[in-house]
């Protein structure tokens, strides 16, 4: 039986847990933004000051959700497969845990509300890219411990369950990942074939002696995951890409400027080019503008599930059947970065 003062202890634990949890996922968002500013800024202490005055909160957020969501759930995801095996490796062994502090992850474990689970799991589902949504099966299956043991009691049923789920899945995606083999795409075709037999293995509990390396190791992989994150939010852009055509100043030919529109008032535009540095321009001056797709928007498989392109996500899937992409303006291309 548990004593009150090691009850209290552990609540305590639990307590603080939750709000570092909450912290992070509070807080980090907050920061990560503040320092989109700068990068985008190129550090220019001038250049920061006049996006903060710019560009809308609303705005900024938008553009965190928008190229940020898919990371941070990623993320999320990832820190709930581990912790939750973790967890359950360290409730199968209680006498070695009896007097030891739990490890970070299997505390934060303890205090994440389910609901935030299954929100953190259905924005992955509509904002990963098709062809890493696989990735959730073995992550769900980690996360909720739903082992083949579970499905039924006899052994002859569970097979028979496992063997169909599994028929259902390859029948799926069989010509996709048949394509995927025929133009090599290797990486793809790992990507869409290998989770549904990783998630047959992925519930725990482990072995007691393999608890501890797994805990430096999920650890240190949460740390580099998140630290990956903020890096790739960071460094994303906060203002759409344009090209704006300008009248030259000796009214001969037209000037082709690519970067972000800061600012637009009755007297100039004001760009932060692609290449560094603010331009204002009069707007009187400007004939056009364009709007461009940046490098990590354009596809580099050329693969199909159903009329879905894998690199598309179940939202920009969705939004394309609608109102299907434009073809890029030949200008972004004669203005692109080297």
């Amino acid at each position: 039986m548990t004593s009150p003062g090691r009850r209290t202890e552990d609540e305590e634990r639990q307590t603080r847990a939750a709000q570092q949890f909450w912290s992070v996922v509070v807080g980090a968002p907050a920061i990560v933004s503040v320092l989109r500013l700068v990068v985008e800024a190129g550090g220019e202490p001038q250049t920061t000051l006049l996006l903060a005055a710019n560009v809308n909160p609303v705005n900024l957020i938008a553009a965190f959700v928008t190229t940020a969501s898919r990371l941070v759930s990623g993320a999320m995801v990832a820190l709930f497969a581990i912790s939750a095996v973790l967890s359950i490796s360290i409730d199968n062994d209680p006498q070695r845990w009896r007097d030891r502090r739990l490890p970070l992850l299997a505390r934060w474990k303890r205090v994440v509300p389910v609901w935030f689970v299954i929100v953190t799991l259905l924005v992955a589902a509509v904002t990963w890219k098709i062809l890493y949504l696989p990735l959730l099966l073995p992550a769900i299956v980690a996360t909720f411990q739903i082992s083949p043991h579970r499905l039924h009691d006899r052994r002859g049923v569970r097979i028979a369950f496992v063997a169909a789920l599994l028929v259902a899945y390859y029948g799926l995606l069989g010509p996709t990942l048949v394509e995927a083999v025929d133009t090599g795409e290797w990486i793809a075709a790992s990507v869409l074939g290998l989770p549904p037999l990783l998630a047959l293995v992925v519930t725990g509990p482990v072995l007691p002696t393999t608890v501890r390396p797994l805990v430096a190791t999920g650890q240190l992989a949460i740390m580099i995951m998140l630290i990956w994150t903020s890096y790739s939010v960071a460094t994303a852009p906060v203002l759409p890409s344009t090209v704006t055509s300008v009248a030259a100043a000796d009214d001969d030919g037209t000037e082709k400027i690519r970067g972000s529109v800061i600012a637009v008032d009755d007297v100039s535009l004001v760009i932060l080019q692609e290449r560094g540095g603010v331009r204002y321009v009069p707007t009187d001056d400007v004939e056009s503008r364009v709007l461009c797709p940046s490098e990590a928007d354009l596809p580099r498989y050329r693969l199909w599930v159903y009329g879905f392109h894998v690199e598309d996500s179940l939202l920009q899937a969705l939004g394309r059947e609608v109102r299907p992409i434009t073809p890029v303006d030949a200008v972004c291309r004669a203005t692109s970065p080297r």
